[in-house]
């Protein structure tokens, strides 16, 4: 963490070296986010530099997530669509296709499941935890493992196996999220692993077409018949349950790493939430306090594309990317009260971990759910403690995380 000055630094480089200062404040987005943060919203809320505008503040960062015709989602669409070969909503704006693909899927996924989804995150978790013994590697055997099975069993994705389903996820997000330079290795590795999911994909919406349609999401997209018009067919049917993994594994345990990861670094806010733990309602506020001091999701890429001038005033010229940092929103002191305290009363506009606008996460609520209840059953386990550091992939997404646990009383702390 820096004491001269993010800006001051930044600005003395850009005039010598634009590269390399670039490549300072990329760093500083990933280790100093809080501060630099800070910096900007009160010296300078929004930054441009050569390869990107990044916009801090609260009502900044909520127009541009919430004006598609200004700032679309095209940066997704190349990777996204090279690797499933064809158009999905997530990277379409305003489309017909992005219009009724969104809304059918909130049918799909409707908020009447999380009951039943609660039950089974929260058996899934238990058997994972009963099966771990003392030392668990908490991303691969819980926050990764939960999450794929949900998919199998909720979704109607299960897949080959679990592995291949974690591989197609990571790989294609990797492209999506992760690969601004435009690494072609990173990219070929996308399709290659889009390409098999689609085959998969497709050759189980058949199946299912032959064979019982079942209860989970896939078997209602199966059972739904919607006019020949619209084009919802089978190729749709399976580009839509693709999104599903997509938008929800990496997520999901990104998400559950950093908040616990959070609550271990604040051992009197962790016993708190361990003891909220017995209840999932009052269980909830801790998850979405602690994940805000720490989004897996830090900022959300939209692509400038024409002219705009923010309520706030600022000039954003057409071309380009913006980053809409949801991070420091979310601490914005302007709308955000008293933001460097974990408070549990927070309104819930205040919380951006799952987007804003028109393309705020469609599955917000098996996403709660499952982030939620996995991670309530993890902490009903007494004696948690880290056993390693986190270890990530690219700097991003989690791959392991060893934790400890007191065996012994495992089954008396069940709740």
């Amino acid at each position: 963490m820096r004491t001269d000055g993010y800006l001051a630094q930044y600005d003395a480089l850009q005039q010598t070296d634009p590269a390399a200062a670039l490549g300072l404040l990329t760093g500083w987005l990933r280790t100093d986010w809080r501060p630099l943060f800070a910096e900007l919203r009160a010296r300078r809320p929004v930054l441009a530099t050569p390869a990107f505008t990044l916009v801090t503040r609260f009502g900044d960062v909520t127009e541009v997530l919430s004006r598609p015709a200004s700032f679309t989602v095209a940066a997704y669409t190349s990777p996204m669509e090279a690797a499933l070969g064809s158009p999905i909503m997530l990277t379409r704006d305003g489309t017909p296709m992005n219009w009724r693909e969104k809304g059918v899927m909130q049918v799909m996924l409707a908020p009447e499941d999380v009951p039943r989804l609660r039950a089974l995150t929260g058996a899934l978790a238990d058997a994972a935890l009963d099966a771990a013994g003392d030392v668990i590697d908490v991303v691969e055997s819980l926050f990764r493992a939960v999450p794929l099975a949900v998919c199998a069993r909720y979704f109607g994705f299960p897949g080959p196996d679990p592995a291949t389903l974690s591989r197609w996820s990571r790989a294609v997000m990797t492209d999506t999220t992760a690969n601004l330079i435009g690494d072609p290795a990173v990219r070929a590795a996308s399709v290659e692993a889009g390409a098999e999911m689609m085959a998969y994909l497709r050759a189980l919406v058949a199946e299912r077409r032959a064979g019982p349609e079942g209860p989970d999401v896939l078997g209602r997209l199966v059972r739904t018949r919607l006019p020949a018009e619209l084009g919802f067919d089978d190729e749709r049917v399976a580009v839509n349950v693709a999104g599903l993994l997509l938008g929800f594994v990496e997520n999901a345990a990104g998400s559950m790493t950093n908040v616990l990861a959070h609550l271990l670094a604040h051992p009197p806010l962790l016993a708190r939430a361990a003891e909220a733990a017995r209840d999932s309602e009052r269980f909830e506020p801790y998850v979405w306090e602690a994940l805000r001091f720490d989004p897996f999701l830090k900022m959300i890429i939209r692509y400038r594309a024409r002219d705009h001038v923010l309520a706030s005033g600022a000039h954003l010229p057409g071309g380009g990317l913006v980053l809409a940092a949801v991070a420091s929103a979310m601490f914005d002191e302007n709308v955000v009260a008293d933001p460097g305290a974990f408070r549990l009363d927070r309104p819930e506009h205040t919380r951006l971990h799952f987007g804003y606008g028109p393309h705020a996460c469609v599955g917000v609520h098996p996403g709660r759910t499952v982030i939620a209840e996995t991670l309530r059953r993890l902490l009903l386990r007494p004696g948690l403690r880290a056993e390693g550091e986190i270890r990530r992939d690219r700097g991003v997404f989690p791959d392991s995380f060893p934790l400890r646990l007191d065996a012994p009383a495992w089954k008396e702390s069940r709740v």
